[in-house]
């Protein structure tokens, strides 16, 4: 009885013993099995330190693939401090390479933490001073890969593209407005280390970096170069206090090039002014728009129907009375009795006023808001301006008056271009854009833009005979200089006043053009603007439009526009070359040839009395006297 007591004694000691011991062969058993991947995780992270590669940043480019913003790879420098056997050395060897103090330097060197990344000195290290680095081969100290943010172009479209931080994070312009899809995930070289610092024999990990995403532009770099070589070009003949130009593509609001100056390379944006970095003009501006605000009170009045502008004639005395303010026509004496297409060629100030009247303040100024103005165009570029429209409350007989011609209200270049595309488009007033994909590293189109169409303006046939009204302004008014033969060119000019502490200034103004090609069938709206030019006639026609005209030449081969027929004929000026359509001669003999070509001098080609071939071809237009070469059988 004892013994059996003692033996039922030591199996229930047994079991109480046996359970804890199964539960914690289990526990172990499920720690291996079940949780394994999750501890292994928590001790690799213990041990484990992470020397980070940047990623590179997406590339910007042009419509048509150039990149416009790249990347260059640099080194940075690294520490692992506890790694660092002798730190004095270290820290004079280093110190020396990178041109800093001892001290600067030991700050580094001697930091209680795990990784020391030297900023700003060990930052986008040229490949000399790494190199040197590399050499010393110094246990704790590492050299790892780095993204430079590059502009190629260097000042080529650069307040749009804005500028990168010494970070790579964008700090203006697209680089900023994009830098959510610019900017790419890092990825690093993961080694082991003890709890001193020691490096494990353990095999390092590499996780590599994803780029960022490309931001596809509505740029087109042709087109761009063109405005930038003529900014360059208007700097230095004029020395104005600015210049902008702008090129929307009137059918959908895509912007094909913009420019302004004073310009800034963002390669080294360290040394600008915080004005010059931040004034993106073309969109930022706003100023008194001048003459070629007239293009809408004309198309708002044909618009209504209150005036054929073929038809209907206005008398210009030179001057007009409103209220007891004299407003003047630019030519002293007045245009004379004329047609209301004839007051828009002239750009005749009392003819623009009459308009505004015939309209009244409540349709001109509703066209004025329909139109854009005094509203911010919704572009997607950051720092855009807004304008000032006057109260219609605050428009008396006077305001009315001088709004009509462009003086009162305050716009910016965009809206301008904007309401001239829509007058020239059909009537239809589109939203600009300047980014027109998104895509990923392996140029898949991730997010795309497209036209956005903010309301319907005027008529289609409205927008017609604006067309041709235009197109009359550059081959018979002020914008001649800009005419181009074989082509369909509308225009305006624009002289506009500046004010300073509510006085207009003295012989300081902005000279404009506003551009449509072809007028027919416009494929492009360019603006161009010259604040306070010097050593210049007070004129846009004599300012802005012969530099145009040479933009104007380049857009048409950038987008391929051919010629056209049915242009309005240009009337001559006393400085201007005779032009003549070149015959067909072809299959005619030599001696008729002759009589027909009695324009222009002949060069032959071969032996015999018919023409076989001719170049140029009949049908073009050249200068009187120009060589025409005819080759013979």
């Amino acid at each position: 009885m004892f013994v059996g007591e003692i033996d039922k004694r030591i199996r229930i000691l047994f079991l109480i013993l046996l359970v804890p011991f199964i539960l914690i062969i289990l526990r172990v058993f499920y720690i291996q099995v079940f949780q394994y991947k999750k501890l292994n995780s928590y001790a690799r992270d213990l041990w484990s330190r992470d020397l980070e590669l940047e990623a590179d940043r997406g590339k910007i480019l042009d419509r048509n693939g150039v990149v416009l913003a790249d990347n260059l790879t640099t080194t940075s420098l690294i520490l692992i401090p506890n790694q660092i056997k002798n730190k004095e050395k270290v820290t004079k060897e280093l110190a020396s390479i990178l041109g800093i103090s001892f001290s600067d330097m030991k700050k580094h060197v001697y930091r209680k933490t795990s990784i020391e990344r030297v900023h700003p000195e060990g930052r986008r290290l040229s490949y000399e001073i790494a190199e040197k680095i590399q050499k010393l081969g110094f246990d704790g100290v590492y050299l790892v890969k780095e993204a430079k943010r590059y502009y190629p172009y260097k000042d080529l479209l650069s307040h749009t593209l804005g500028y990168v931080g010494i970070d790579n994070q964008g700090l203006s312009g697209l680089e900023l407005q994009y830098d959510a899809y610019l900017t790419g995930k890092n990825g690093a070289i993961q080694y082991f280390s003890d709890a001193h610092g020691n490096r494990l024999q353990m095999s390092d990990v590499y996780i590599a970096p994803v780029a960022g995403m490309n931001v596809n532009l509505t740029i087109d770099i042709e087109i761009q170069k063109s405005i930038e070589r003529e900014m360059d070009n208007i700097v230095d003949m004029f020395r104005p206090d600015m210049a902008l130009a702008l090129v929307v593509n009137p059918k959908t609001g895509e912007i094909l090039g913009m420019s302004s100056t004073p310009d800034f390379d963002p390669n080294q944006y360290q040394k600008y002014d915080s004005a010059t970095l931040s004034r993106n003009l073309p969109i930022w501006a706003s100023y008194e728009p001048g003459s070629t605000f007239k293009v809408v009170t004309m198309a708002s009045a044909v618009e209504e129907k209150v005036v054929d502008i073929f038809k209907d004639r206005f008398y210009d005395a030179g001057k007009v009375n409103v209220d007891g303010s004299v407003l003047k026509c630019w030519k002293a004496g007045g245009h004379g009795d004329q047609t209301f297409l004839e007051v828009l060629q002239n750009s005749c100030n009392p003819g623009f006023v009459r308009l505004g009247q015939l309209l009244g303040k409540e349709r001109l100024f509703s066209y004025i808001d329909r139109f854009g103005f005094g509203e911010k165009t919704g572009i997607d570029l950051n720092g855009e301006g807004q304008g000032i429209i006057f109260p219609l409350n605050r428009v008396g007989n006077v305001e009315l008056a001088t709004s009509a011609f462009g003086q009162g209200p305050s716009v910016t270049p965009i809206q301008q271009v904007m309401a001239v595309s829509a007058v020239v488009n059909g009537g239809y007033l589109y939203q600009p854009y300047v980014v027109k994909s998104i895509s990923d590293h392996t140029n898949s189109v991730v997010k795309e833009y497209s036209k956005v169409l903010k309301r319907k303006v005027i008529s289609s046939e409205t927008s017609a005979i604006m067309r041709i009204a235009l197109e009359h302004v550059v081959a018979k008014g002020g914008g001649k200089s800009a005419y181009i033969e074989g082509y369909r060119i509308g225009g305006k000019t624009g002289t506009a006043q500046k004010q300073e502490n509510g006085t207009y200034l003295v012989n300081n103004y902005i000279m404009s053009f506003m551009a449509v090609v072809p007028s027919n069938d416009p494929e492009a709206v360019f603006y161009l603007a010259i604040d306070n030019p010097k050593n210049t006639a007070m004129l846009s026609s004599y300012t802005t439009t012969p530099i145009a005209r040479r933009i104007l030449l380049d857009i048409i081969e950038a987008l391929h526009i051919p010629k056209q027929e049915g242009e309005v004929e240009k009337d001559l000026e006393w400085n201007d070359k005779v032009m003549y359509e070149v015959p067909n001669v072809v299959g005619k003999d030599f001696a008729e040839a002759k009589k027909n070509l009695v324009n222009f001098k002949i060069i032959t080609e071969g032996e015999g009395n018919t023409v076989f071939e001719q170049s140029p071809k009949g049908g073009e237009k050249l200068e009187d006297g120009s060589s025409i070469r005819l080759f013979l059988k």
